[in-house]
């Protein structure tokens, strides 16, 4: 069941219906894709940071914090974040404002960046999608490598203690009782609640939001661009350079797996080896310059290239790993 069903109807109807867009045309496409991921991602950024704005005020978010910095779970918490993003229907933009949640919840920001990088790389459509396309032996080892790359990442980004490269407003929340103190000392009744979390998740949503309608506007205009010559004649090369290659072109598309893996099995069928064709994938998938927007408001430039280095090395080790096993 697609949750987002009646998201996408509201968008083929105001782009089809409203604006009389023929469909099937790059225009069409481009103006529906911006309507659907701009009310999708807006509607996720108010959800989520209402939610992450009454955890704040019930749960002590500084112990949480400490517990999962201080203890050894062995990698443990890294691999619950990746494993949540696995089952969270999220793109890469649609995540953000969950890892902007835990970010503001004080969660470590190692395991905020295995579930960043693993939402999109490995969810919910690479499990019953793969299957059919490829096999279950190629669905259980990527699955496995995506999952790995999530929680090596995520330990790297912790061991690099890079905090201060967050955008400080987002790591600033006030316990219950410096709220109540707020209120004359006394408990807010359920009303002053309700507008407490909204104004608090708002907060963070206005703040964030006019950077997603940049990013979403450009990859609205990339849109279902796919370098089909240029794919043909070079990625089909089997060279060390065709998985880079792979992964520099992706880059900067945005799309979500369900739409990108049709393409990938079209590029295999067509000579393209497996690991090139997932470079090219999960490059589309997990790093776009719609990300790089909305994540420059969150982090400075020094973590955001952090973050995409890691990610675009991950990217490549999957894809030579599976044209040398495959």
């Amino acid at each position: 069941m697609d949750i987002f069903r009646p998201i996408q109807l509201f968008a083929d109807l105001v782009t089809y219906s409203w604006f009389g867009i023929t469909p099937k045309t790059y225009l069409g496409d481009a103006v529906n894709f911006f309507i659907y991921d701009a009310i999708k991602i807006g509607f996720l950024l108010i959800v989520i940071n209402y939610i992450m704005a009454i955890t704040r005020y019930y749960f002590p978010m500084e112990k949480v914090r400490d517990i999962l910095t201080k203890r050894r779970w062995f990698g443990l918490d890294y691999l619950f974040a990746a494993a949540l993003g696995v089952i969270t229907p999220f793109c890469s933009c649609s995540s953000i404002p969950l890892f902007i949640g835990f970010v503001g919840a004080g969660i470590p920001l190692g395991v905020t960046f295995a579930f960043l990088i693993s939402s999109p790389l490995v969810n919910e459509s690479s499990l019953y999608l793969f299957p059919a396309m490829f096999g279950m032996k190629v669905t259980v080892i990527y699955n496995i490598v995506g999952i790995a790359i999530a929680i090596l990442g995520g330990i790297l980004i912790q061991k690099l203690r890079v905090e201060k490269y967050i955008k400080q407003e987002l790591l600033q929340f006030k316990s219950r009782a410096e709220v109540e103190k707020e209120y004359g000392g006394a408990s807010l009744s359920f009303k002053q609640l309700v507008i407490y979390f909204w104004k608090d998740g708002m907060n963070i949503t206005k703040e964030v939001f006019p950077y997603v309608l940049l990013g979403v506007g450009i990859g609205a205009l990339i849109h279902g661009f796919v370098p089909a010559s240029l794919v043909e004649k070079y990625l089909s090369v089997r060279a060390w350079w065709a998985v880079p290659l792979a992964t520099l072109i992706g880059s900067p598309l945005y799309a979500n797996s369900v739409s990108v893996i049709p393409v990938m099995e079209a590029l295999v069928l067509k000579g393209v080896p497996l690991g090139t064709a997932l470079s090219f994938m999960t490059a589309i998938v997990t790093v776009s310059v719609p990300q790089v927007m909305i994540l420059g408001k969150v982090m400075r430039w020094q973590l955001l290239t952090m973050f995409f280095g890691i990610t675009i090395v991950g990217i490549m080790i999957m894809g030579y790993l599976f044209n040398a096993i495959l």
